[in-house]
């Protein structure tokens, strides 16, 4: 039986943008599909034609069918869809309708006519199987990036659709956290017989649970079957099946669990890491805070950071979503007020989790090139910075056609391009491919190996372990770890996939070989 069907569907946008071409596609009932693919692939169009949103809220030129529990988008509207097909937005700050999370849930349930009495029990288990719960009287606004994700997934599951579709839903959680939503996917998936499409980068956790991968690449369908056979030679594949690769293991593994069948005894050499080298104590502090302390309404959101930054150096703020490294990052750039002390010798550059709060041009040039002008800077940074983030290509674009991952590359060309030597980070990676994360990683060695420094605030323990030398772990606002990269790591929940399997290497660049 097909939950999910396309016929023959192409898309442009507005601006003649091609994002799908001749898709012609099934997902049977119950099927847990992960799409993937380059930043700008066409995923998330493909996932928003699901319900209608393409076209009937993106407008463009629309060609072919999308039928979803025998219903066509062309006759039904979004809201005509909502009680058979669930989404989840890759921007879940454009999903909420009410500024409190269980009122929120609840108002699609009351546009549907659902009794008060089924409600409450629809609208608990959503948030049970969330464990979002605790934050059924907050503010959407109010929360975290990974808390709001967590939350927009329980705001899709209370009409209990028969598909769900999700957007990238993983990409700003912390590791337990992307673990709990993974499980409750699956869960409903294999419990209920929900069919589950969702467009995914990191791969790490939910490919060894799919039954189907697909690979889109300039709005067609380049690969489509097993995830194991599809992720094989995929540059944005779990790291374990990359290791897999590079070992010449066979099967490739999925998980570190079918990895460590593969390792047995093996030791891997090491070459030496980013981690390992640290700046000379005497060279310029770019950032140094003392006692840093953050409230907000009574409640401390960071309480008493100590930390020095200084040129040369990257740092990165890893912890649970809600833990305090956002605010730790608005303390060092003067964006909140801070008891204690926070010097800030130097010029300072902040990128915000949501690059949507950056983009106001109507071009990815004009974009980079306002920050030029504001600054009074020589101009023939601009395409260096474009070229550096990889969106040559778009650069005539508006900011807000490009994805989601394209638009935090602008949001950092447009930051980094005033030449800051401090650069401040928030989720950088969120929503973004392969080779989109080893540039930024690139551009952040760079930058440190130039005399600038970077902090970043990250669940990226992949981007964290390849490029940083000191990581600092927080909880509830206190640093609860610190120290070079390879020791804090090593042995904690943000252990990457390599640490894990040949201690003492952080990244596959360390494996020379097994003995």
């Amino acid at each position: 039986m097909t939950a999910l069907e396309y016929r023959g569907v192409g898309f442009e946008y507005p601006d003649a943008h091609v994002a799908l071409v001749d898709v012609t596609l099934a997902f049977g009932a119950g099927t847990l599909t992960v799409v993937t693919g380059s930043s700008g692939s066409g995923k998330s169009t493909l996932l928003r034609a699901a319900n209608g949103l393409v076209p009937h809220s993106s407008g463009g030129t629309f060609r072919g069918d999308v039928i979803v529990a025998g219903r066509s988008t062309r006759d039904h509207r979004p809201r005509d869809l909502v009680d058979v097909v669930g989404f989840v937005h890759q921007d879940p700050e454009a999903q909420f309708v009410v500024d409190h999370v269980e009122a929120d849930l609840a108002f699609a349930l009351e546009n549907l006519g659902v009794d008060p009495p089924a409600m409450r029990r629809r609208v608990e288990e959503a948030l049970d199987m969330l464990g979002v719960a605790h934050l059924r009287d907050r503010d959407p606004a109010t929360l975290s990036g990974g808390e709001r994700q967590r939350c927009a997934i329980a705001g899709a599951l209370v009409a209990q659709p028969q598909v769900l579709v999700l957007d990238e839903p993983t990409s700003q959680l912390d590791p337990q956290g992307a673990d709990d939503v993974v499980a409750a996917l699956v869960r409903l998936n294999h419990d209920l017989g929900t069919t589950i499409v969702i467009a995914e980068h990191r791969l790490d956790r939910i490919a060894a649970f799919a039954d189907r991968c697909l690979v889109l690449d300039r709005g067609r369908v380049v690969a489509d079957g097993v995830p194991r056979d599809v992720l094989g030679d995929y540059a944005g594949a779990p790291m374990v099946t990359r290791l897999g690769n590079k070992l010449g293991w066979d099967p490739l593994p999925l998980t570190v669990k079918e990895a460590r069948a593969h390792a047995g005894a093996g030791r891997a050499r090491s070459h030496g890491a980013a981690a390992d080298i640290s700046p000379p104590a005497d060279v310029d502090v770019l950032v140094r805070a003392r006692g840093a302390g953050v409230t907000f309404d009574g409640v401390a959101a960071l309480v008493a950071l100590d930390l020095t930054v200084r040129a040369g150096s990257v740092v990165a703020l890893l912890g649970r979503n809600g833990a305090g490294t956002t605010t730790a990052l608005r303390a060092l750039a003067g964006l909140v007020r801070t008891t204690g002390t926070v010097e800030r010798p130097a010029r300072v550059g902040y990128v915000p989790q949501d690059p949507n709060a950056l983009l106001h041009a109507t071009t990815v040039r004009d974009e980079v090139r306002t920050t030029a002008r504001l600054l009074r800077m020589d101009h023939t940074g601009i395409d260096r910075w474009i070229d550096r983030v990889g969106l040559r290509a778009s650069a005539d674009r508006h900011p807000r056609d490009l994805s989601g991952g394209e638009r935090q590359r602008v949001a950092v060309a447009a930051v980094a391009v005033g030449e800051p030597r401090l650069l401040l980070l928030d989720e950088p990676t969120r929503g973004m491919d392969a080779p989109s994360r080893d540039a930024l990683a690139n551009a952040i060695a760079e930058h440190a190996r130039g005399g600038g420094a970077v902090v970043l605030a990250t669940h990226d323990v992949e981007l964290a372990a390849r490029v940083a030398h000191e990581v600092v772990v927080l909880g509830d606002g206190e640093v609860v770890a610190a120290g070079d990269a390879r020791s804090v790591l090593s042995g904690s929940m943000f252990a990457p996939a390599v640490l894990r399997l040949y201690p003492p290497a952080l990244t596959l660049d360390e494996i020379e070989r097994i003995d």
